[in-house]
C-alpha cells in the first residue's frame, strides 16, 4: 500500500538538518512511501544538495513562509501563523493530500492546530497522546501522556478504546488487554473517576485486564495502559529521570578506577547489548489519537536515527488502518455503553 506522508521539515529543536537526512534515508528503506517535505524552500533545498539528493518522483517540497518555534504559546501558533510549516502540513492531511503529519515541534501548538484543523473522531471528545514504552517482554502503548490534564470516566474509557484500537492496527492485535493505571489491583483502590472508567471498560467487550499499577507498565502486563494526562506525564518523566540516573551512575562505576575500567571494557558487549535494547530513539513518536487524521508527535530533540521511527509509525498506522478501526470501535462501544446505562 502506498502511503503519502507530510514532514514538518522546520519543526523541533534541529529542523532540516534532521528532518531531510531522515525522510532521504527513510525513502530509500520503503518503496510505497511518498513524501511532502514542508517549509522553508530555501532551507529544505540545501538540506537536500548537502545530501547530494537524485531528483526522485516520489519526494516533493511544499513550501510555508512560517515557523512554529518550541517556546511559542499554541494559541498564538493557531492564530497567527496559519502559514507555518506545522500548520500545512496539517492542512496536507486535512485535504487528502497526505495521510499522516509528523512534527518535531512545539507540543501544545501541535495538539491545538490538530485539533483545529482535523476535528476529533465521532464519539470522541478529547484527543489522547499514547507512546510506546519498552518492557520485559517486549513493549507497551501508554495513554495519555499530558494532552489531557483532567478526565472523566468516560475520557478514560474512550482512550481505552482508541488504545487497543491503534494496538490492533500496528500489531496485528486482535483482542489487546487494556488495564487502568491505578494505586493498587484491588476494584476498592483508587477515586472515583478511576473506578467509574474500570466500570465502564468493565463492561464495554474490551479485553479488560483490570486495574495494574505502575511496576506493571515495564513488566507489560498489557498491551495497553490507560491513565490520564496528569499521571502519565509524570510517570513518563519520572521513568526518563530514573533511566538517566542508572546511565550516570553505570558510568561513574565503571570509572572509578583501573580495575573498573578493565571490568568495563570486558563488558562492553553487553553494555552495548543493553544500550540497544533501552535505546529511547527507537520508540521514538507519539500518536496524536482521536483526530480525523494521522499525526505523530516527534520528541524535538530527536536526531536522524530517531525521526525515522516516527515516520515509520505514521506509515505503520496508515496501512494497519487505525483511524477506520477507532472509528468503528467508539461507534460499536458507545452504543453499548449507551445502552448499558438506559437499563440501569
Amino acid at each position: 500500500m502506498d502511503v503519502t506522508v507530510a514532514i514538518d521539515c522546520m519543526g523541533g529543536d534541529h529542523g532540516p538538518h534532521v528532518t531531510v537526512p531522515a525522510a532521504l534515508q527513510y525513502l530509500q528503506q520503503d518503496p510505497g512511501i511518498n513524501i511532502v517535505l514542508v517549509g522553508i524552500s530555501d532551507a529544505i533545498e540545501a538540506e537536500l544538495r548537502a545530501a547530494k539528493f537524485v531528483q526522485n518522483p516520489r519526494i516533493r517540497i511544499h513550501s510555508a513562509s512560517q515557523v512554529v518555534t518550541m517556546d511559542e504559546s499554541p494559541a498564538l501558533a493557531l492564530r497567527g501563523k496559519k502559514d507555518s510549516s506545522m500548520r500545512v502540513a496539517i492542512n496536507l492531511v486535512k485535504s487528502g493530500e497526505a495521510q499522516a503529519c509528523i512534527s518535531a515541534g512545539n507540543t501544545g501548538a501541535l495538539l491545538a492546530t490538530s485539533r483545529f484543523v482535523l476535528k476529533t473522531i465521532p464519539g470522541v471528545d478529547r484527543p489522547a497522546l499514547a507512546v510506546i514504552l519498552p518492557t520485559i517482554s517486549g513493549h507497551t502503548y501508554v495513554l495519555d501522556l499530558g494532552a489531557n490534564v483532567d478526565c472523566s470516566a468516560e475520557h478514560l474509557f474512550q482512550f481505552g478504546i482508541m488504545g487497543a484500537s491503534l494496538v490492533s492496527s500496528v500489531e496485528n492485535k486482535p483482542s489487546p488487554t487494556v488495564g487502568l493505571l491505578n494505586i493498587g489491583e484491588e476494584d476498592i483502590k483508587g477515586n472515583d473517576i478511576v473506578k467509574q472508567a474500570a466500570e465502564l471498560l468493565r463492561n464495554s467487550g474490551l479485553n479488560f485486564y483490570g486495574n495494574v499499577e505502575g511496576d506493571d507498565i515495564y513488566k507489560g502486563t498489557t498491551d495497553v495502559v490507560v491513565c490520564d494526562g496528569f499521571v502519565g506525564n509524570i510517570t513518563l518523566k519520572t521513568s526518563e529521570g530514573l533511566a538517566q540516573m542508572l546511565a550516570t551512575y553505570l558510568r561513574e562505576e565503571f570509572r572509578r578506577n583501573l580495575l573498573t575500567k578493565l571490568a568495563g571494557i570486558i563488558a562492553l558487549p553487553v553494555i552495548n547489548s543493553f544500550k540497544r535494547r533501552v535505546d529511547h530513539r527507537r520508540y521514538n513518536g507519539a500518536s496524536f489519537l482521536g483526530l480525523r487524521g494521522i499525526v505523530i508527535k516527534s520528541h524535538g530533540s530527536a536526531d536522524k536515527y530517531a525521526f525515522g521511527f516516527a515516520i515509520e509509525r505514521a506509515v505503520d498506522e496508515v496501512r494497519g488502518g487505525m483511524l477506520r478501526r477507532i472509528s468503528e470501535r467508539v461507534a460499536e462501544l458507545s452504543d453499548r455503553s449507551k445502552s448499558l446505562s438506559e437499563t440501569q
